[in-house]
């Protein structure tokens, strides 16, 4: 599943959070978020913990389509 990387981004630093912390609250091990703002993929199960550990919807987190 393609991330939006700025959303991502723009979030940790709402809540001023480092991908540490990000990885405790989300129960995602801090190698796969860092592969995951490297990458700007994962599967739909990780970003649903990812969402949760940020507290915001996962939709706000998917990258939308270009036509």
């Amino acid at each position: 599943m393609k991330i939006n990387l700025r959303n991502l981004e723009l979030f940790l630093a709402q809540n001023q959070m480092t991908a540490s912390e990000l990885s405790e609250r989300s129960g995602v091990c801090k190698q796969s978020i860092s592969i995951i703002r490297y990458r700007g993929t994962c599967q739909p199960v990780t970003l649903a913990k990812i969402a949760k550990g940020l507290g915001v919807d996962p939709a706000d987190l998917i990258e939308e389509a270009k036509d």
